[in-house]
């Protein structure tokens, strides 16, 4: 009965013609700017201009309330600190070539491997440069409005902006948490306060999975590269498998008890080195 109050009172709010800009104040605290907005089925379409061009759904029950964007004339905060407002824009979808060459810019530009970066982005938009989950995170890398806004994407649609700001965002996580990679996916994926609460990786299995499949999917980008990497890592496990085996106190029978195997592989992105990471 709540979730059908909560849907009526967005249907009566958005039948109420917009005089001036709203903001859709969603339940994550993110807001939206929009001109007009229009509910359709289970999501409402938020429009960015007074054309139809511009527009992002959200899903309506995502949506906490909308209020008047009560914020002064440009005039007014010349002496407050900058705001960038996120307009979200459909643009035209970059080919996989010319998106690996953006990709390997904002490695270069922020020294985090090309390869990671594609992994994250397999892992958060599946490389579908207009997604929008169903927590209202947009684009490539799935950023949250109020994330881009703080990175100045004014566009998450746009792939350069996107995987500029998107990198920088998990580089700053890098650096915040040493280069603890796990640390830092945790983060771009459950936010930097449930890392922090935890002291670590939080124990949501959305958060754990995630980490778990862009370090493989990194691996096994790295072992296409370079095939001599698989069996180095093949030689490791059996090296590891055998020190267990050896270690391992052996019962009056004589049988010892068979050793658990990790699930995930514990190889680390390449990163680069630097004053944080010289005494790993």
């Amino acid at each position: 009965m709540k979730f059908q109050l909560q849907i009526a009172f967005a249907v009566a709010l958005c039948c109420v013609p917009s005089l001036a800009a709203d903001l859709a104040v969603l339940r994550n605290g993110n807001s939206i700017r929009h001109e007009r907005r229009e509910v359709l089925g289970p999501v409402t379409r938020l429009y960015l201009s007074a054309t139809s061009n511009g527009y992002i759904e959200i899903p309506t029950n995502q949506i906490e309330h909308f209020e008047k964007d009560t914020a002064p004339p440009p005039a007014q905060l010349s002496t407050a600190p900058a705001v960038t407002r996120v307009t979200p824009q459909r643009q035209e979808v970059l080919t996989r070539e010319a998106l690996n060459q953006v990709v390997s810019g904002a490695g270069e530009r922020n020294q985090i491997d090309p390869d990671f970066i594609n992994s994250v982005i397999r892992a958060e938009s599946g490389f579908h440069q207009n997604a929008v989950s169903r927590k209202g995170a947009l684009g490539l890398m799935q950023l949250m409005p109020g994330t881009a806004s703080q990175l100045g994407v004014t566009n998450p649609f746009d792939p350069h902006a996107n995987v500029e700001g998107g990198t920088k965002y998990l580089r700053d996580l890098l650096v915040k948490y040493n280069f603890d990679v796990d640390k830092a996916l945790a983060a771009y994926n459950a936010g930097s306060k449930r890392v922090d609460q935890y002291h670590g990786v939080p124990p949501f299995y959305e958060t754990q999975a995630y980490i778990s499949r862009i370090i493989r999917d990194f691996n096994r980008q790295k072992i296409a590269e370079h095939p001599e990497l698989a069996k180095k890592t093949a030689l490791a496990r059996n090296q590891s498998g055998s020190a267990r085996a050896a270690s391992a106190p052996s019962s009056s029978a004589g049988s010892s008890r068979p050793q658990k195997q990790g699930r995930r592989s514990t190889a680390q992105p390449s990163l680069p080195a630097g004053p944080e990471t010289a005494s790993r």
